[in-house]
């Protein structure tokens, strides 16, 4: 008798501490897509980057056009003003109203 209800406490046990194990896994995957979620936001949404960011936010933005002298600058001046650049290298403007939205005097977008 008492030789199976020390296997019952022992099962009991790992079971337990299996559950424990797998809520603890839960809620690191769950930090971890929370931290991936503001990361992929963070630079992207209007007013999110600080002004210190724009330089490497701009390098990738224009790293690959051939005309990159106008493209820096045209796009970290956007960035000054609205202090977001839209992911990638090219289009995604919709995530940056302010980026998207402001225009030269004929019209045309003013950031690239």
């Amino acid at each position: 008798m008492a030789g199976k209800m020390s296997i019952a406490l022992f099962v009991l046990l790992v079971v337990f501490l299996t559950q424990n194990q797998v809520s603890r896994a839960k809620v690191m995957v769950d930090e971890q897509q929370q931290q991936q979620r503001n990361n992929q936001l963070y630079g992207v949404s209007q007013g999110s980057l600080h002004p210190q960011d724009c330089q490497p936010r701009c390098t990738y933005r224009c790293s690959k056009t051939s005309y990159k002298k106008p493209c820096m600058f045209f796009c970290q001046k956007c960035c000054a003003k609205c202090l977001c650049v839209p992911a990638g290298t090219y289009g995604n403007k919709q995530t940056c109203p302010c980026y998207n939205n402001w225009k030269t005097k004929r019209g045309g977008p003013k950031c690239p």
